[in-house]
């Protein structure tokens, strides 16, 4: 049976996963009443919440005598490490593109990683049903970008199809016919070469990695030479050539729809899943035993944000969570940095903290979210942009950024960007009465500016970033400009306390929770820290007071979400999580530990 590999690849929300729906149902993978999930590759339930994928997914389908191997990738920029590997697998990438927002970072970043492989896209044109549509400026825009990358002649020839993944159709116009998805998948047969297949044993290298409770890890890849069954020996080789491990493989698993289902041989130039192996990893190469040489991995574009993991050491420690020792935490982030290329983890400064160095907030709060629904208790530091020394010089990362706002708030963005170290390079109309800006800004710039700008914008502005390059250092930048209400005692909050200090600033809890000494209960409305009290109750006396004084009526508590939270604590201060909870608190929590301190930063 002829084979094809591809993968399918956009920026956040241009309409991947609906399209692998759609793909799935039309080729008849699911039986007629099989009960199916919208978006049924987001397995996870972060994926599903959030609505964005995250890991990247294999599927299959049949579709005119040709079995083809389809990957699902992340569109967000903070995942880009799992698009890099995929890429390596697959003879062909169909890039999909939203017919009113047009190519986008992310668009740029997985077309450049695309044609840099020498493989050729087939562009398709989605969203044609969206009333703001303009495929003819968008197809413009998407020309640009190949002469831009660099795309080769035979590249630049690429075919274009137009359609709606939510309505199930594409088309080659845009008019249509609007029947099915069938002139997409006859492009792929037509367009993508086949698997190119070596010549020799067995030999295959690792893209990713899962633990199944029954199979142990099973790793992901495509056959480059040989076959394979269950129960070859096999050994695997890193990327120098040094031997990691011996063993025999207990199953060979082939995608079949959204099931792994066991095959007798896995053939050269198709896509697999195997299992046995106990140290594997991803960018290994597994092989006969025969083989010596491993197969060439493209390197993984660096870190650029690190967050120190510690020990939840706060009074209300243990009380939701039971995963609480550095031990274990160590453990489940040495697993993670396993599987996630993208991650680094090493030693802090004490022996219960780990710095954690990954591509963006987003993709720390999701390794943080999914620790604490496994019942983890951590308190996080302040996420902090890693530097590079090159000839001599402190270089930090800059990242592209594109936001498109509302005409009139242009002004407020521009001048908050520029604030903060940002270049404008770009600024054009993007639709009736919506601008679309470019900058360069710095990384550590970035770090919490999202609930800013939508504040600033009333909701209105989407924003989008994209990491280009390093640069030399651009000096200090300005912090957080207000201080923050730490609360002087442990106990449950009052609604008469907090209802009283409303005047000093917005509070960040409800009445009636648990807070503790050197907890932060809100925001100052000046530049400076304040200690107050929470608990203290309404005085009462035997004289009867009017009832207008009895009920005190709370402004609805500022809850941070756990990326917000990470972007608004400064350097002194924690983030709490548990499974129940996100809490903020300084990282010294009696005063006068807090003066020693900052004497001794002020004196350094």
């Amino acid at each position: 049976m002829s084979l094809r590999n591809i993968a399918i690849i956009a920026h956040v929300d241009h309409g991947k996963t609906t399209l692998i729906d759609v793909l799935l149902k039309q080729s008849g993978s699911f039986r007629e009443n099989e009960r199916v999930e919208e978006r049924a590759m987001d397995s996870n339930d972060i994926e599903r919440e959030r609505g964005i994928t995250i890991l990247a997914k294999v599927t299959s389908l049949l579709w005119k005598d040709t079995r083809i191997n389809i990957v699902d990738t992340p569109g967000h920029a903070d995942f880009g490490g799992e698009v890099e590997r995929i890429l390596s697998m697959v003879d062909g990438v169909v890039i999909l593109v939203d017919a009113a927002e047009g190519p986008m970072p992310q668009t740029k970043f997985v077309l450049s990683k695309a044609l840099a492989q020498g493989l050729r896209p087939i562009v398709a044109i989605n969203k044609i049903d969206k009333g703001d549509e303009r495929h003819m400026e968008v197809l413009e825009e998407i020309f640009d970008l190949f002469i831009a990358l660099d795309a080769t002649p035979e590249q630049l020839d690429f075919p274009v199809l137009y359609g709606s993944a939510k309505q199930g159709w594409m088309a080659i116009e845009p008019e249509g016919p609007k029947d099915d998805l069938g002139p997409l998948l006859d492009m792929v047969i037509k367009h993508v070469p086949e698997p190119a297949v070596e010549e020799g044993a067995f030999r295959m290298l690792v893209t990713t990695i899962e633990r199944n409770p029954f199979l142990g890890r099973i790793l992901t890849g495509r056959i480059t030479s040989g076959t394979v069954k269950a129960n070859d020996p096999i050994h695997t080789l890193n990327r120098e050539g040094k031997e990691v491990e011996k063993g025999r493989i207990s199953k060979v698993l082939a995608f079949r729809g959204l099931e792994r289902t066991p095959v007798d041989v896995g053939e050269a130039g198709d896509i697999v899943a195997i299992a046995g192996l106990v140290t594997s990893t991803v960018a290994d190469t597994l092989c006969a035993t025969s083989v010596t040489k491993p197969i060439a991995s493209k390197p993984i574009d660096p870190p650029t944000l690190s967050v120190t993991f510690r020990i939840n050491d706060g009074p209300l420690a243990g009380r939701e969570g039971d995963k609480v020792q550095s031990r274990v935490i160590r453990e489940r982030l040495m697993r993670e940095a396993e599987g996630n290329v993208a991650i680094k983890v090493t030693p802090g400064d004490d022996n219960d903290s780990y710095d954690v160095a990954g591509r963006g907030e987003l993709q720390l709060a999701v390794l943080i979210e999914n620790m604490r629904r496994e019942g983890f208790e951590l308190t996080i530091g302040r996420p902090k942009v890693l530097m590079r020394d090159i000839d001599g010089v402190r270089h930090e990362p800059i990242e592209e950024v594109i936001i498109d706002v509302d005409d009139e708030h242009t002004g407020t963005v521009v001048q908050k960007l520029t604030e903060r170290k940002g270049e404008l390079t770009d600024m054009r109309p993007s639709g009736i009465g919506r601008t679309r800006i470019q900058l360069l800004v710095p990384t550590r710039s970035l770090i919490g500016y999202q609930p800013e700008l939508l504040s600033d914008t009333r909701g209105t502005a989407i924003f989008n970033r994209l990491f280009h390059s390093f640069v030399p250092f651009k000096g200090e930048l300005p912090g957080r400009r207000t201080g923050v209400l730490i609360s002087n005692g442990t106990g449950q909050s009052v609604a008469f306390a907090l209802w009283n200090l409303e005047d000093r600033g917005p509070i960040m809890i409800d009445s009636g929770v648990e807070i503790y000494e050197g907890m932060i209960i809100g925001e100052h409305s000046r530049e400076n820290d304040l200690e107050v009290n929470a608990l203290k109750g309404k005085q009462l006396t035997n004289i009867r007071t009017t009832s207008k004084d009895e009920a005190v009526r709370l402004t609805t508590p500022k809850k941070l979400t756990l990326e917000q939270s990470l972007g608004y604590i400064a350097e002194d201060e924690y983030v709490e999580v548990t499974p129940k909870s996100i809490r903020l608190r300084k990282i010294w929590l009696d005063p006068n530990d807090r003066k020693r301190a900052s004497r001794g930063s002020k004196s350094a």
